[in-house]
């Protein structure tokens, strides 16, 4: 298949508070007790890996993992909400950002989850918390569409350019293009939809593993998107929205270097990617992202068995505050 551009109402740039909206000043974190990588998701997730150690060894080091994230964000001014998950029937709550996204415009999305057992992440009480210090003027939920076996998983097949209104999305089982359709309608975006497989030749099935968009810099691995057109597309994409785009290897993507989040701290963006993810960049590649934004590198490696890292850790808060 090749390039679909689904188109949607006129960009608006900046958002509703002017300036770049790209990287949120608040993220959502969940912290879970009982953490196991979700064996629901191995048909198509193959960045999974068997973490070693008996599984109260691997819940406390996920659990240290999260905490110490969650901390040295709040110590560079990021402001998190830090929920915490003591059940055994959602192993991948610690990815919230699949299950709601926030938008400048006031909207709060819930969406439908392929694998059975990731749809109880659902909270009202992280919604409510969300809607009892933020201005959320409506919520937007298209879970019911899981029913059908229809699927768009949040901004794990969304990666979102919030200042010119595109979606960046590969196909999956994960992507259902009518959904992606109403989304794009519904929000004002215009979706940029390609195909793009791993080093072994499988469809990639979240789009946030192989690509990150801030403010000044994206990362993306080109070589993955599978038609030459395609690639150009993304690339030229980008670099009209005024981004340097850094081409990552599947090497790389591999290590998780594509799944990153630009956030707000104290006066200053900051690129939170993971450690593992950081390492394997390449000294020049290490060089131009530190040129473009500062980055804070968080050690995850537990986390990361089960097939995420970072960004996968953040729901980003776009939402406006409250008018006093």
């Amino acid at each position: 298949m090749t390039m679909t551009v689904i188109d949607a109402p006129a960009p608006r740039l900046g958002g509703s508070g002017g300036g770049s909206q790209q990287a949120p000043a608040a993220v959502v974190m969940v912290r879970p007790h009982l953490f196991a990588p979700n064996l629901a998701e191995c048909g198509d997730n193959t960045y999974m890996t068997a973490p070693r150690g008996d599984e109260r060894a691997v819940a406390q080091a996920a659990y240290r993992e999260v905490s110490i994230m969650a901390d040295r964000l709040t110590d560079r001014g990021v402001r998190v909400h830090l929920f915490e998950d003591t059940g055994r029937l959602t192993p991948d709550s610690v990815f919230p950002n699949n299950w709601f996204s926030t938008h400048d415009d006031g909207a709060l999305t819930l969406y439908p989850m392929k694998a059975r057992n990731r749809r109880g992440e659902r909270r009202t009480d992280i919604v409510d918390t969300l809607r009892g210090q933020y201005a959320v003027t409506h919520v937007r939920d298209y879970s019911a569409w899981e029913q059908a076996g229809q699927y768009l998983e949040g901004t794990g097949v969304l990666v979102l350019d919030h200042d010119t209104r595109v979606a960046y999305v590969c196909r999956s089982h994960r992507v259902n293009e009518t959904l992606l359709r109403q989304f794009c309608s519904d929000h004002g975006y215009r979706a940029v939809v390609f195909d793009a497989v791993d080093r072994l030749g499988h469809p990639i099935y979240h789009t946030n593993v192989m690509m990150a968009v801030g403010t000044d810099v994206a990362l993306v691995c080109l070589d993955a998107i599978a038609s030459d057109l395609d690639r150009r597309i993304v690339r030229d994409e980008l670099e009209a929205a005024g981004r340097h785009v850094i081409s990552l290897t599947h090497e790389q993507v591999g290590e998780f270097a594509g799944n990153a989040l630009e956030v707000r701290g104290s006066g200053a963006a900051l690129l939170v990617m993971s450690s593992r993810g950081w390492r394997s960049l390449s000294r020049r590649s290490r060089s131009a992202v530190d040129s473009w934004v500062d980055v804070l590198t968080v050690d995850v490696p537990t986390i990361e068995h089960a097939g995420g890292s970072a960004r996968c850790m953040m729901a980003g808060v776009h939402l406006p505050a409250i008018a006093s």
